[in-house]
């Protein structure tokens, strides 16, 4: 008989590995670039997108606003990219912003930023993958009423592979992530080269105009500015995942720090090329978006009925040559690809962060553990749960989501910044040599800006989008905030409580033991749980049953006594047919009268290998045991009978669930008899 679940398992996740080989799993820059960066680089299909449609909130009348936008996160790009060089030289643990801040402001402000990085990650999954499944619905709008389906899909994909390691992953995703950076260039050389020899391309949505919403026409003075800031803010979703490589610092192969500065680097680069030149086609070929098709003028139809499509696939059919070229196929299918493996950046920044949170007590110790491919499965598992919930909710929606988004990872920006400047005010005291000062000065110059500049955008984020949804957001990581405290202080008041303060005293061997064997009929169960506790050689030794039908407890007495039974027996009359109650009173009972003395409970019970049979046995022994865990003093020991059909179900996998921590050897587990 094969074991059904072992066989899924291993083909959906890979053999399992041994602790040993944890360096395997780590990453060449390669690999690393694509695992921990394609979140930033893909937010380029989406950042100029949300610029656009908040400027359109006014009509065309704002788009002039947009190149000054780009250039503006751009300019914030720049600054975040150099601030967190810094951070993965300073702190190459792996905890990033969250032990930055820890370190230097103390552990409530680092669980702010652990809070707002958990919220974002997800959110950072459910935004990507929606965005995904968006171009996928504007080559293909006949799959839109399938959206959400879709993207829960997709998130169970990406556990599947994360579940199977980084390394798998890193390989997995390398190549759609590179071919879409590839495929942008082309796009943007050849839109650009083709404006330069004058023939510029023009998006199918030149031609429409856009009727600027009621409450944003003819905006003037600080309205206008907050409208500006608004798409700023938007925009500032470029900067989505930038921490992600700080977080994974211990992930790359040695030299660590360097590896990791220099990935990150060539990030920030590419990211900064593909916006400004996504921007620029955008506006050369005067695409038209907006939140609401019906604003649209110059349509033919019904507007309701009417699909806009992407800002990143108008400009893919404007520059080469249509909705059915070749080209506009390719851009599409890795825009949708690299979105949706976006979402693996969360994949492996939230685990990562979970375990440090887990380590340090902050969150449950079960999310420190790594499974059998040396990922932290739990994390992942969590991580994917959520954001598929999300993605319900919401109805996969990315206009209803990106609202959510950003507010958590300009919190960790902004509180990171002001951790390494006073990491470095420490460097400063501490340091002499004149190279090595002027080295700590000019890094707390840079962080310093990017302290200030990254409040101000989050700043800006909280008065422009908490009542668009950001509230929800605030509200989770507050949510998230209270629990990890409380977390941590039931972990702090346990350990407490179970330290050792008197060995001496805690050794001490109770006065008597008193054994007290649960009968509710004499068979072959009860006589062993009554010889294994002769063999405890107790102080003293009874057995205890419960008359719910006086003449079944007459004749389980004249069975004790022809059977020579010199255990004596005692009957406890319930007249209201209760078995649970009766036996937890006495057993307390009996620890009142000899509060020194422990008493020691058996329980015989059956062993079924079909989970029906467990119906049509009683379960009393599962509650009674329940009960009893709860009294102080008593102890509680299962004696079990396996029933013949036990051995159907007593196939154990050759690599159960833990062995690879447990260092078992691999091969098949010995087989375990009566």
């Amino acid at each position: 008989m094969f074991n059904v679940t072992g066989i899924l398992k291993r083909l959906v996740i890979g053999r399992a590995m041994r602790s040993e080989e944890l360096h395997e799993t780590l990453l060449p820059k390669r690999l690393a670039l694509p695992v921990f960066a394609s979140d930033p680089l893909s937010s380029v299909a989406y950042a100029t997108q949300e610029i656009l449609l908040v400027l359109t909130l006014g009509g065309l009348a704002y788009l002039h606003f947009a190149p000054w936008i780009a250039a503006a996160v751009v300019a914030l790009m720049t600054v975040v990219v150099l601030s967190y060089r810094q951070v993965v030289h300073a702190y190459p643990s792996g905890g990033g912003s969250y032990e930055v801040v820890s370190t230097n402001l103390g552990p409530s402000a680092g669980l702010v930023v652990a809070a707002s990085l958990l919220v974002d990650y997800v959110m950072t999954v459910a935004v990507s993958v929606a965005s995904g499944v968006d171009n996928i619905i504007s080559a293909l709008p006949q799959l839109a009423p399938h959206r959400v389906l879709l993207a829960i899909g997709f998130v169970a994909a990406l556990t599947a592979t994360n579940l199977r390691g980084v390394r798998e992953s890193g390989r997995a995703f390398a190549a759609p992530t590179y071919l879409f950076v590839g495929g942008v260039l082309i796009m943007v050389i050849t839109g650009l080269v083709r404006c330069a020899l004058g023939d510029a391309p023009v998006a199918e949505s030149a031609g429409y105009g856009i009727t600027a919403a009621p409450a944003d026409a003819d905006l003037a003075g600080p309205a206008l500015l907050m409208l500006v800031l608004r798409a700023f803010s938007s925009g500032c979703t470029a900067l989505t995942g930038v921490e992600a490589i700080s977080n994974g610092v211990p992930a790359f192969r040695k030299p660590k720090s360097a590896n990791a500065a220099a990935t990150l680097a060539v990030m920030g680069i590419t990211a900064v090329v593909l916006f400004v030149g996504v921007t620029a086609l955008a506006l050369i070929t005067k695409v038209r978006i907006t939140g609401d098709p019906c604003r649209l003028t110059g349509l033919t139809g019904s507007c309701s009925a009417y699909t806009q499509r992407t800002v990143i696939a108008q400009i893919a059919a404007a520059v080469f040559g249509g909705e059915h070229s070749l080209g506009f196929y390719l851009i599409q299918t890795v825009t949708a690809l690299v979105l949706i493996l976006a979402a693996n950046t969360a994949f492996n920044g939230f685990p990562l962060l979970a375990s440090i949170l887990a380590q340090h007590r902050f969150l449950p110790h079960q999310l420190h553990n790594r499974g059998d491919r040396l990922a932290f499965s739990n994390g992942i598992l969590a991580l994917a749960i959520v954001a598929c919930l999300l993605l319900w909710g919401f109805r996969a929606n990315v206009t209803s989501l990106i609202h959510l988004y950003i507010l958590g990872v300009f919190t960790s920006f902004t509180l990171s910044q002001l951790g390494m400047v006073r990491h470095w005010n420490g460097e400063l005291r501490a340091e002499h040599a004149p190279a090595r000062r002027r080295h700590h000065h000019t890094a707390r110059v840079i962080n310093t800006i990017g302290a200030v500049v990254t409040g101000l955008v989050l700043v800006i984020v909280l008065a422009t989008k908490f009542t668009q949804g950001a509230w929800l957001a605030v509200l989770a990581a507050v949510v998230l905030w209270v629990m990890m405290r409380g977390i941590r202080r039931h972990y702090d008041v346990t350990s407490a409580e179970l330290a050792v303060t008197d060995p001496k005293a805690e050794l001490t061997s109770p006065s008597r033991v008193l054994a007290i064997v649960l009968v509710s009929t004499l068979h072959k169960p009860t006589l062993r749980a009554l010889a294994y506790a002769r063999a405890l050689r107790p102080d003293r030794l009874e057995a205890l049953t419960v008359s719910v039908d006086r003449d079944e407890a007459a004749a389980l007495r004249g069975r004790w006594e022809e059977y020579g039974i010199e255990v004596p027996l005692k009957v406890i009359d319930s007249p209201y047919r209760e078995v649970t109650r009766p036996v937890v009173e006495y057993v307390r009972s009996v620890r009142r009268e000899s509060p020194r003395d422990i008493v020691a409970v058996i329980v015989p019970e059956y062993v079924v290998g079909h989970w029906w049979e467990n119906l049509l046995h009683n379960q009393s022994a599962l509650w009674l045991k329940n009960r009893l865990l709860f009294t102080p003093g008593v102890m509680v020991t299962s004696v079990p009978w396996q029933l013949t059909s036990a051995a159907h179900a007593d196939r154990p996998a050759a690599r159960a669930p833990g062995s690879v921590r447990r260092g078992e050897p691999r091969g098949p587990a010995p087989r375990r008899h009566r």
